[in-house]
């Protein structure tokens, strides 16, 4: 290794693990439910974005074998060659009818759509307004992209309304985008929706949402823009297919011409192999699951709501989510560290979440309750926190 590089690795690692920075990977022994195994623990999950249990449900294993047999465990080449599948296309038709769009186009990842569409509409002379708190892939998509980038304080809508209104008049700007998470996974609000799209109208601002913590959890299942009523008001819908789906993957959801657009000009449509068959059939099927019945939404719900009241009554901060994510804010980063250590002791996997992913001294342990989670479950969760809270002076 080259000496520069090896100093480089060394102190920056040293200087992670000394301020409680440094995260440990810790391979998982079973399939990612609400009991997972790790180095021969059984621990309840509260960890995973596995939000309606789907990534373990028989009906989708069953369409994903199949789909193997018929097609193979790979794609065999990118979309634009002859790596569009039959099975493809009926995914984007089913999430088309399903996010309430003309027209929808699947990628690899939800990272990959924001790298992708962004960067395909907007360019340098082009400007996006984006709340601060929008997810990585979005910071990262709108720096791909070249265009001049203002953010504004987060659901801040006076903020969003100034920022806007100086952009248009600076006349700098050929197109203007605002940008947002639909559901913002670190404390789990919810977009200013109907006052985003009202700016834009006002403004005649292209409008962005990524949904991938929103799909299959807000609207009954077809998400945040669903849930408001603004699915004909949004430009572009952004999903994942790996998060409620239960699969891997992700998608744009919009206009006819859009999704047209994408096929020719996004670069990760264009330049990276397909969805796996075995894959595009599971989230075909895990679709098909949420249009027919709201059991597992519900559900999901209703365990939230049920870990959040009982988080709250024993003292923990749980900020203000209006999702089933929810954070217990610590605060300083090692000592949110040593509250996740401790809980794993106990029988508990929830992760601590801390700078850069938040910022710096509120740390915080997210839990993730899902459909497949059940009460006894939620309640041994609930006292190993209790027991953990008190002997580290949290509560």
């Amino acid at each position: 290794m080259a000496k520069v590089l090896d100093s480089f690795l060394k102190e920056n690692l040293d200087d992670l693990k000394s301020k409680g920075l440094f995260n440990v990977i810790d391979p998982l022994q079973s399939a990612n439910g609400p009991i997972i195994k790790i180095n021969g623990n059984d621990l309840i999950n509260l960890s995973s974005n596995n939000y309606l249990g789907l990534a373990t449900d028989q009906r989708l294993k069953e369409v994903a074998e199949k789909a193997i047999e018929e097609f193979g465990v790979g794609a065999g080449a990118v979309r634009t060659i002859n790596g569009t599948l039959e099975l493809h296309t009926k995914l984007e038709d089913k999430i088309a009818e399903f996010k309430h769009t003309e027209a929808a186009i699947a990628y690899q990842s939800g990272f990959n759509c924001n790298m992708a569409a962004i960067s395909a509409v907007m360019d340098k002379n082009d400007a996006i307004l984006s709340d601060e708190l929008n997810h990585a892939s979005i910071i990262d998509g709108c720096r791909l992209s070249k265009a001049k980038i203002i953010r504004f304080n987060h659901s801040d809508m006076d903020h969003l309304r100034q920022k806007a209104k100086e952009a248009v008049e600076s006349g700098l700007y050929n197109k203007i985008m605002v940008i947002t998470d639909g559901v913002f996974s670190m404390d789990g609000d919810v977009a200013k929706l109907p006052e985003i799209v009202q700016i834009a109208e006002e403004f005649d601002l292209i409008t962005y949402v990524d949904d991938a913590h929103g799909s299959g959890v807000l609207g009954k299942g077809a998400g945040t823009v669903k849930h408001f009523g603004l699915s004909d008001k949004v430009d572009f819908q952004i999903g994942t297919l790996s998060k409620a789906i239960g699969v891997v993957g992700g998608y744009v959801a919009g206009k006819k011409e859009l999704i047209e657009w994408l096929k020719v000009r996004s670069r990760p449509f264009l330049f990276s192999t397909a969805l796996t068959p075995a894959d595009v059939a599971a989230s075909k099927k895990a679709i098909e699951i949420l249009m027919e019945s709201t059991e597992l939404h519900d559900r999901l719900w209703e365990n939230g709501d049920y870990l959040k009241k009982g988080l709250k009554e024993l003292g923990f901060n749980i900020g203000e989510s209006e999702t089933p994510i929810t954070p217990c804010i610590i605060g300083e980063e090692r000592l949110t560290q040593q509250f996740s250590r401790r809980l794993y002791e106990e029988g508990v996997y929830a992760k601590s979440i801390v700078f850069p992913t938040v910022p710096q001294g509120t740390g915080r342990v997210r839990n993730m309750p899902t459909a497949a989670h059940t009460k006894e479950m939620l309640d041994e969760a609930i006292a190993i926190y209790e027991k953990v809270g008190k002997e580290l002076g949290v509560i």
